[in-house]
């Protein structure tokens, strides 16, 4: 069969979705030698993602997130002869002759509507019409999966569930060496607090600050928390904060981290945090698990889900409730090898070949086909 996977969002960024994307080509090239991939990639992107013969490119003019981007398609994909084209960015052609099947991978758009700009909440506006519109939906969590029928009114038969996997770069770090330099690079003293995200309101970092503040005056003491990603929108209530509270020695704004290093920091790392106020699946956690990190996070969305009994979970809302869980993994050294062998097992449990073996039958479902009894196992 013809299998379509629109890889546009890979020319301008290869975090958050762009990595979901290039972690599942490369899956399903090393397990898939039957199908015929066709990966769409972006005029603006050269990259060679997949060296294998049943992989093809195919360049398109039509930009990522464009106003008419699911007519655009319509016409760029007519020419390709697919089967089944999957979306991973969820906005499908509107008008096709093949399957379509598209991955949501949150809807925190809908339920947190002011966290959105004016532009975004343009984009996100087609997702009901993408939902109608697809064969199938992958959603990458059950969580996810709850708000999709919910909110969206799509049955539970339409949507598949399959977790989303750690790179295998996020493992645990013994070298000393390394870890010094990382926190040379950086000015990161022997014991700080990790934050990695891009900066926007969703992902809650001021109640991180607000605890911050509060082990600082109340237990006493001055923990620096870096804070690993590029600013975002709407951040600069975020700077104000920090302003604000007194805590300017105490941050430490990294930007955009290469990816090199990022292993090194959630090593390096005494505790890593995420207090989000909603995730479709919450990927950082799980890097943070896969290095033996201990980590924090929301009691809310789909981050339970996926951290399970492997870390502490702290309301949202309450900045003394998550200084305390951050007191408590500072001080109790049984606390955090309990969380860091937990998270271990707890992120083994996740994998890229697992999930793109069951990408392949759902598209083999949604096809009509049977599931290829000669895939591959990855090396």
């Amino acid at each position: 069969m013809r299998i379509g996977i629109d890889a546009r969002i890979l020319a301008y960024r290869r975090a958050g979705i762009g990595q979901y994307t290039l972690r599942l080509v490369e899956h399903l090239a090393r397990i898939d030698r039957n199908n015929e991939y066709i990966l769409l990639q972006s005029r603006k992107d050269p990259s060679i993602y997949v060296s294998q013969p049943n992989f093809k490119r195919a360049t398109l003019w039509t930009p990522s997130h464009h106003r008419l981007e699911p007519w655009a398609l319509s016409l760029e994909t007519a020419r390709l002869g697919l089967d089944l084209l999957h979306s991973p960015d969820f906005i499908p052609p509107f008008w096709r002759t093949y399957k379509s099947v598209i991955t949501i991978h949150d809807l925190g758009f809908l339920i947190f509507p002011h966290f959105v700009q004016e532009d975004a909440a343009r984009h996100y506006g087609k997702i009901d019409r993408a939902a109608r519109h697809a064969d199938h939906i992958i959603a990458v969590s059950h969580s996810t999966k709850q708000d999709i029928m919910k909110l969206l009114g799509v049955p539970s038969d339409r949507i598949t569930v399959i977790h989303e996997a750690a790179n295998p770069i996020y493992r645990p770090i013994q070298d000393r060496e390394q870890l010094d330099a990382v926190r040379r690079k950086y000015n990161l003293p022997e014991t700080f607090v990790l934050f990695v995200s891009t900066i926007e309101p969703r992902k809650n970092l001021p109640t991180l600050l607000k605890a911050l503040h509060r082990l600082k005056n109340e237990y006493r003491t001055e923990l620096v928390l870096a804070v690993a990603g590029e600013k975002g929108w709407l951040y600069e209530d975020v700077f104000q904060l920090v302003h604000r509270l007194k805590l300017g020695k105490q941050v430490r704004f990294l930007g955009r981290v290469p990816l090199e290093d990022l292993p090194l920091l959630y090593n390096a790392a005494t505790v890593h945090v995420h207090p989000s106020y909603y995730e479709g699946f919450g990927l950082t956690p799980l890097e943070a698990m896969a290095c033996g990190t201990p980590t924090i996070v929301s009691n809310v969305s789909s981050l339970p889900e996926v951290v399970g009994d492997a870390g502490l979970r702290v309301n949202p809302e309450d900045d003394e409730e998550l200084a305390v869980a951050i007191w408590r993994v500072l001080n109790d050294s049984a606390l955090r090898d309990m969380l860091r062998e937990k998270g271990l097992k707890r992120a083994r449990m996740f994998s890229w070949e697992k999930a793109a073996r069951e990408h392949l039958r759902v598209y083999m479902q949604v096809l009509g086909k049977p599931l290829p009894d000669t895939l591959s196992t990855e090396e």
